[in-house]
């Protein structure tokens, strides 16, 4: 593992997501784990002209966690003090190439591209719908079947480092709270439609929800409870929801900062995973960094599969039907205590942010 010997920027958006404390730990598990590696590190946000948004809200999250930020010409770090610290920069990792300016993109030593929404960045740079892959050294996806057999994922050209989400334990510790529900957070559609990329339509989470729409009212006493960012004019589907035993909660309303988000996950029993279309048809191998959240915190997770190869016999359990479904979660709430103590030892084992970020940068670095 290489220690931290300077500066590393991450570049993301969080002041066009203001109030989703679960997007804003995306970065802050990349910030605070390169920092605990010794890194000196920096946030680098923007919000376009006409872009709704909130740059105080990127204030609040990064003042709570002392990290230097920008969002450019709007809050923040000023444009040259932030030019001065990316040309002292070692490595700057732009999370889905957001940070698109030029001029401050060409000043970090290295550039990795890092892609947290894999099938969609490929695809749309296929279709030439985005130019996602260029002016970077080097290219990093979550997606961990990108460029293997059975993965419909184009490569784009492009060799793909494969990483897994980190988690920095110690901000995700074993919860003691008291748990009642198994629980989840997603978006319903989110900001972009599905993509039609050779003769298959890949789509989003809304396409597989729709699959195990009455898997809660065959569980029995168990209760599942989902904050999810549904349009309120999505009546027909909020009502076959309600009529299968989902408990919806708006996200703003338990998870709108990163401790709230934290609670959330923490005071959950364990987590009902149902992933993106894209994700699971294109057999991409992703893996949720929300799930990893649980996992360290002793909360089983019960994850829609996704091609991903590593099979657990506890604490993360995979299915693709709502039958499969029903069983792992009956076999998990059967033996409740050995499935904490598995999905906390995954977590350690294989999502700890000391771990993945240690040999990510070694990779980028070096390659």
């Amino acid at each position: 593992m290489r220690a931290g010997q300077g500066r590393i920027a991450v570049a993301g958006a969080i002041a066009q997501r203001p109030d989703r404390g679960g997007h804003a730990w995306v970065f802050l598990q990349y910030l605070l784990g390169l920092r605990r590696l010794g890194w000196d590190v920096m946030f680098v946000d923007r919000l376009d002209t006409g872009t709704s948004g909130d740059p105080d809200y990127v204030d609040r999250v990064m003042r709570d966690f002392d990290v230097p930020y920008t969002v450019l010409g709007i809050a923040g770090l000023p444009r040259d003090e932030v030019a001065r610290r990316l040309d002292d920069c070692e490595l700057l990792l732009n999370v889905m190439g957001y940070l698109d300016d030029e001029e401050l993109r060409a000043l970090p030593r290295r550039r990795a591209f890092l892609d947290i929404d894999p099938g969609f960045t490929q695809m749309w740079q296929a279709l030439g719908l985005a130019e996602m892959v260029a002016d970077h050294d080097v290219f990093v996806t979550v997606g961990e079947n990108i460029g293997k057999d059975g993965c419909t994922i184009p490569t784009c050209g492009v060799e793909w480092l494969t990483t897994r989400p980190p988690v920095l334990l110690a901000q995700w510790p074993w919860s003691t709270a008291e748990a009642e529900s198994i629980t989840g957070i997603g978006s319903w559609r989110g900001p972009y439609g599905p993509v039609r990329y050779g003769d298959v339509e890949y789509g989003l989470r809304v396409h597989e929800f729709r699959k195990f729409a009455g898997l809660p009212g065959r569980l029995g006493s168990a209760t599942v409870e989902y904050a999810l960012d549904v349009d309120p004019v999505e009546t027909g589907d909020i009502e076959l929801l309600a009529g299968g035993g989902w408990r919806l909660v708006e996200p703003r309303s338990v998870a709108g900062t990163p401790a709230e988000y934290r609670d959330f996950v923490q005071r959950s029993k364990a987590e009902l995973m149902i992933a993106k279309g894209m994700y699971v048809k294109s057999r991409s191998g992703w893996f949720s960094d929300r799930s990893a959240c649980y996992l360290a915190s002793g909360r089983p997770v019960i994850a829609q599969d996704t091609g991903r190869a590593d099979v657990y016999p506890a604490g993360l359990l995979t299915f693709t039907t709502a039958d499969e479904a029903i069983d792992s979660i009956e076999r998990m709430l059967g033996d409740y205590p050995r499935h904490r103590r598995a999905a906390h030892e995954i977590a350690e084992a294989e999502f700890d942010s000391d771990r993945v970020l240690g040999r990510l940068i070694d990779r980028v670095l070096a390659s």
